[in-house]
């Protein structure tokens, strides 16, 4: 495939260098009939001479040799100070003794110019990853928010009321009226698919493995009725998930189960990021007055 700002084509280069080669055309008569250069039509004909059709095709442009070519081993300091710590091209620029515009174009060519590129805790570049269809992989995980009390939460009506708000709702508790949610913490179990992304979620009372199961059971069902079969799971290390109770509820429903290397979350980091959604979108997007209009507002 010819570049976005080539005259000629390879069957246009062809039919030149036949006109010159074969039927004896001068190279300023071909050169005028297909607009270009006498010394563009030269070319083409004598790669038509040593190669033929095959000589039609486009080459690299890129030079036998750059004397001015960083060398690796400054190459590979660049590329160490990045990564173990995270430094700027005017910063490492600095300690190399180097132009920052050199280091930017090594951390370019490298593709690690970006942060948000590097691992954060290894100072490795990221690798990512993605199943190849719906179901051959799901995530799960808990995420964990603060019950409203009655009146609102401090986030929207100050840390002074919504400390009242909460002595309010615990005080009529303890008089036998049940009015409002228990003040303590939703517990909201999440399922999503690697490949798609769809996500399914429920909020419970704790993250006990009878509730993981549950959520997990239903989230299977779910998903079969969208016409997808889920074959692996993938969680942390949670008590939960570690339970025996667990391995059995993924054996019954035909599932591998896999568990993260301790104290690495970024392994099951699409469902973390969806946590992060969850808070961002839903949980703290604006102001409910109890727990139960924001979980009535976790549907939609």
């Amino acid at each position: 495939m010819s570049h976005a700002n080539a005259t000629l084509t390879q069957r246009t280069r062809l039919r030149l260098a036949r006109l010159i080669v074969e039927q004896g055309w001068t190279y300023a008569a071909a050169a005028k009939m297909f607009m270009v250069a006498p010394k563009t039509a030269k070319k083409w004909a004598d790669r038509y001479r040593c190669e033929g059709p095959a000589g039609m095709a486009d080459r690299s442009s890129r030079p036998r040799r750059s004397p001015t070519k960083t060398p690796t081993k400054v190459v590979r300091k660049i590329v160490r100070l990045r990564w173990r710590h995270r430094l700027g091209p005017v910063q490492i620029a600095g300690r190399l003794g180097l132009a920052a515009s050199t280091v930017h174009a090594v951390l370019v060519r490298c593709r690690i110019n970006r942060l948000c590129r590097i691992d954060r805790v290894t100072g490795e570049p990221l690798r990512r990853y993605e199943h190849d269809h719906p179901g051959s992989l799901i995530h799960v995980d808990v995420t964990k928010f603060g019950n409203i009390p009655d009146g609102g939460g401090w986030r929207y009506v100050s840390k002074q009321q919504g400390f009242r708000n909460r002595r309010a709702t615990d005080t009529d508790r303890r008089k036998g009226k049940a009015r409002g949610p228990l003040i303590g913490t939703a517990y909201v179990h999440t399922v999503i698919d690697d490949h798609s992304r769809v996500a399914y979620a429920e909020i419970c009372i704790d993250e006990k493995a009878a509730n993981a199961i549950g959520v997990l059971r239903r989230a299977v069902a779910w998903f079969a009725d969208h016409g997808v079969t889920i074959e692996r799971v993938l969680s942390d290390n949670g008590s939960a998930y570690k339970s025996h109770a667990w391995r059995d509820a993924c054996a019954e429903l035909n599932l591998k189960h896999k568990r993260t290397r301790p104290y690495r979350p970024q392994t099951n980091g699409k469902i973390e990021r969806f946590h992060r959604t969850l808070a961002d979108g839903w949980a703290y997007a604006r102001f409910y007055d109890s727990t139960q209009q924001r979980n009535l507002a976790l549907p939609p």
